[in-house]
């Protein structure tokens, strides 16, 4: 318990100034932590830099066993410049009569767009095709005219919206160089406007990046949605196999792809750590054998969508490069 308290009174201590109405002169507010808070919120609510943790998690890895677990009683006290546990958990919780916070910090969520692409597993049937562009142009964008290949025949009508993908290609396991899939990128959405019996004439209503005959078209969704955090109920070891965008060095903001999935145990909101092995100057230590030392913190990722077997994830913090290749681990609430 003692461990569990240390790892709560580092995690929140390291943010820089706090949010929250203190009390005048030294004496503290004191909040008592309230079933359903996380540290996530609760660093959103009174602090200002809730992804600064896993740089924390990196440099205390042996006090900080798990950076989600708090128990509901568990008081702080929050000071201008730090945050200090003032006890245990009682039994049963408990509340903190005059000063303490009534209303338990709201859940951390993260907020998705719709342009962020997938890994498709499996093949993939569309409802339509880009087949042209307004007056030849090689792409077009927001308000530009297309051509499809969905027609009245397909019992579409005038005005039915569409999203448009565009399938970049196969995606291989940088380790074992297995085919997983292939990465879909949201390109925008459309509106259909004049119907012939096998086509149609469209206008393009938004567009993430610039639109081009061959992107396929589906029914439309609204692709927006909010992704609440979620507890790890098992450890998992996987792989960041492929970012979104194809590029080299992955940093926070950016969306990659795991060989993790359902079938694994991975779920939508799960966050995992990205780590890195770090190993010894060969040549000091012949005389010596070594055992493994401690992996790397140097980032962290949150799922927001989860196949069979690979799924999609956030990153939301990295304190250096991060690249096809670098572990992921999934750590179960203790």
């Amino acid at each position: 318990m003692k461990r569990i308290l240390f790892a709560v009174v580092l995690l929140l201590m390291v943010f820089p100034s706090s949010k929250a109405v203190f009390a005048q002169g030294d004496e503290p507010s004191v909040y008592v932590i309230q079933k359903g808070d996380t540290l996530w919120g609760l660093s959103d609510k009174f602090l200002k830099d809730p992804h600064y943790w896993p740089d924390l998690w990196a440099r205390n890895q042996t006090q900080i066993t798990n950076p989600h677990l708090i128990f509901p009683g568990q008081k702080l006290k929050i000071y201008p410049d730090r945050i200090e546990v003032a006890e245990a958990a009682p039994e049963g919780g408990g509340k903190e009569p005059g000063k303490t916070a009534e209303v338990a910090a709201p859940e951390t969520r993260f907020t998705l767009t719709g342009s962020e692409g997938y890994l498709l597993e499996k093949g993939f049937f569309p409802a339509g095709v880009i087949i042209a562009n307004q007056e030849g142009k090689q792409m077009v964008g927001e308000g530009d005219e297309t051509y499809t290949d969905i027609g009245a025949r397909s019992g579409a009508k005038s005005g039915q919206l569409y999203n448009i993908f565009r399938n970049m290609g196969t995606v291989t396991h940088p380790v074992t160089n297995e085919i997983l899939g292939s990465r879909i990128v949201p390109t925008g959405t459309l509106s259909l406007s004049e119907m012939e019996e096998k086509t149609s004439k469209a206008v393009i209503t938004k567009s993430f990046i610039e639109i081009k005959a061959g992107d396929f078209l589906m029914p439309y969704h609204d692709r927006k949605r909010e992704i609440p955090l979620r507890a790890a109920d098992k450890d998992l070891s996987g792989y960041i196999i492929e970012s979104q965008s194809g590029v080299v060095t992955i940093g926070a903001g950016e969306i990659v792809f795991l060989d993790l999935g359902r079938e694994q145990g991975l779920q939508v909101g799960n966050l995992l750590y990205v780590v890195r092995e770090i190993k010894p100057e060969q040549g000091l230590f012949d005389f010596r054998p070594l055992g493994k030392l401690p992996d790397e913190v140097i980032g962290a990722v949150v799922v927001v969508g989860a196949g069979k077997n690979v799924s999609t994830a956030l990153v939301v913090k990295s304190t250096q490069a991060i690249y096809r290749g670098d572990r992921v681990e999934l750590k179960k609430n203790k």
